[in-house]
């Protein structure tokens, strides 16, 4: 398949990806830029999701290690999480290869919805970090299993769920919730990676030249996240949200 997309579509992909490897590191929502870039150069559905694992992994793995090295996130605080959503994500894409996600098209955009609300709503939401609504340990029990269920089966929203979850349940200001989120991002693209990969449902050249833009991308996005404010990546997840949420009813109508 890959002898079939020509060297410009590999350009494009490329360019595709610094763009949503740049937008992703700060409040996910990349998806919404690299399947239809995907899609556009000539990848059958199928083929564009499992390529989309592997420029992501490529992509959400920069920004971790730019995370890590700037001190806003320890793997070791997050370990429990990291083997829910493991369960979560092979439980979540092993389905999808069996059913479609179709009922889960009602329900996520009226999440995000009030996701939206709730955002613009709060004007210091993340601002600083708060005091802790749920024991850490079965947060991320309970958020491993649903979200990284989530991210394998269907995969619109899970940062930004992530995110807003980290904020209003463990009490995390903004900048270090979108760097914990990260952590299971990388877990459940992996996951879903290996699966996709099994499957035959890859094509390696596409992926790495996206994932290559997706390098670029996500070390300029993450740079932003360690320099700036929390208003900054709250103003991103809004767009991010709310671009998440319009493409789902544009394709659920349109």
């Amino acid at each position: 398949m890959s002898s079939d997309i020509t060297l410009l579509g590999h350009g494009i992909v490329f360019v595709a990806g610094i763009l949503a490897g740049f937008v992703d590191s700060i409040a996910g929502g990349g998806g919404l830029i690299t399947v239809p870039a995907l899609l556009a150069v000539g990848l059958p559905p199928h083929l564009a999701l499992g390529t989309n694992k592997l420029q992501s992994v490529m992509g959400v793995g920069t920004a971790l290690r730019k995370f890590r090295g700037s001190g806003l996130v320890r793997l070791r605080d997050w370990w429990l999480a990291v083997v829910c959503t493991f369960c979560g994500a092979t439980a979540g894409t092993l389905l999808i290869q069996q059913m479609s996600p179709d009922q889960l098209t009602w329900s996520i955009p009226v999440l995000l919805l009030a996701m939206l609300i709730y955002t613009l709503a709060s004007p210091k939401l993340g601002a600083t970090s708060s005091r802790a609504r749920m024991d850490r340990r079965l947060f991320q029990v309970c958020g491993g299993l649903v979200l990284g269920f989530h991210d394998g089966f269907f995969g619109p929203g899970t940062g930004a769920f992530w995110s807003l979850a980290l904020v209003t349940l463990v009490g995390l200001d903004l900048r270090r919730a979108t760097a914990a989120t990260k952590v299971m991002n990388v877990t459940s693209n992996a996951t879903a990676l290996v699966f996709f990969a099994l499957g035959g449902k890859v094509v390696v050249t596409v992926g790495l030249a996206m994932g290559a833009g997706q390098i670029i991308g996500s070390t300029l996005g993450a740079r932003e996240v360690v320099r700036r404010s929390p208003g900054f990546v709250r103003w991103f997840l809004v767009a991010s949200v709310g671009l998440t949420l319009a493409k789902l009813l544009w394709d659920k109508f349109f």
